[in-house]
C-alpha cells in the first residue's frame, strides 16, 4: 500500500499525465515515463477496460468495504454467461465518462463530487472499482472494471486520484477568485 500510496503521490506532483488509450491492444506496455508526459489531465485521460458491473454498499469508503463488493461484483460477473462490455472510461477533474467502445454511446457521466472512493483491489489485482452516490437517489454504487492489466488497474486508480487532487486545486482557486472579486467590491 505504501508503494501505492508513494506512486501517487508522484503521480500527482507530476506535470501532467498522457492522454492516451490504455488497455487496448493485449500486448501493450504502460510506458514507465507515462506520469512525465506534457499533455494534460483536463483534457481527460482515456482507458479501455470491461464492465463488470455494479452493486450497492453501505459505506462511502473503506478497504474492507470495497474488498466486500467487489468479490460479489466479480462472483456475479463469473456466474453469468454474458460477455463482458468493453467500455471506455475518461477520467478527468470532472468525472469519469463511461461509453460503450463498440458504439460510442454514453453509459454514464460520473461528477467527481459523486465519487467517494476508487481501488485497486489487493486480491482481483486487475479490477479497478469506484464507489459513487447515485444521480437517481442516495444509494451509494461500487461499479468495477476489469483491466488488462495489474499496472493498468493501477493507472486508472492513481489518475482518478490525481483528477481529485486537480478538482480540488481549481476549486482553491476559484474560491480566491470570490474572495478577491468580494474583497475589490467592499473597498
Amino acid at each position: 500500500m505504501d508503494a501505492l500510496k508513494s506512486a501517487g503521490r508522484a503521480i500527482i506532483k507530476s506535470p501532467g499525465v498522457p492522454r492516451h488509450t490504455w488497455g487496448t491492444s493485449k500486448h501493450e506496455k504502460l510506458p514507465e515515463n507515462w506520469t512525465d508526459t506534457k499533455e494534460t489531465l483536463l483534457e481527460g485521460m482515456v482507458f479501455t477496460v470491461k464492465y463488470l458491473g455494479m452493486t450497492l454498499v453501505g459505506q462511502p469508503k473503506g478497504e474492507d468495504m470495497a474488498a466486500a463488493a467487489i468479490r460479489r461484483i466479480v462472483a456475479t460477473a463469473r456466474a453469468s454467461t454474458k460477455k463482458f462490455r468493453k467500455v471506455t472510461l475518461t477520467v478527468s477533474p470532472k468525472g469519469i465518462i463511461i461509453s460503450d467502445t463498440e458504439t460510442n454511446d454514453l453509459i454514464e457521466d460520473v461528477s467527481i463530487y459523486r465519487i467517494s472512493y476508487c481501488t485497486t483491489d489487493k486480491t482481483q489485482d486487475k479490477v479497478f472499482a469506484y464507489v459513487s452516490q447515485s444521480q437517481f437517489n442516495e444509494a451509494l454504487e461500487c461499479h468495477a472494471f476489469l483491466c488488462q492489466k495489474k499496472k493498468i488497474a493501477q493507472a486508472v486508480t492513481l489518475t482518478v486520484a490525481q483528477a481529485f487532487k486537480v478538482a480540488l486545486d481549481l476549486w482553491e482557486i476559484a474560491q480566491e477568485g470570490e474572495f478577491f472579486f468580494a474583497f475589490c467590491q467592499y473597498i
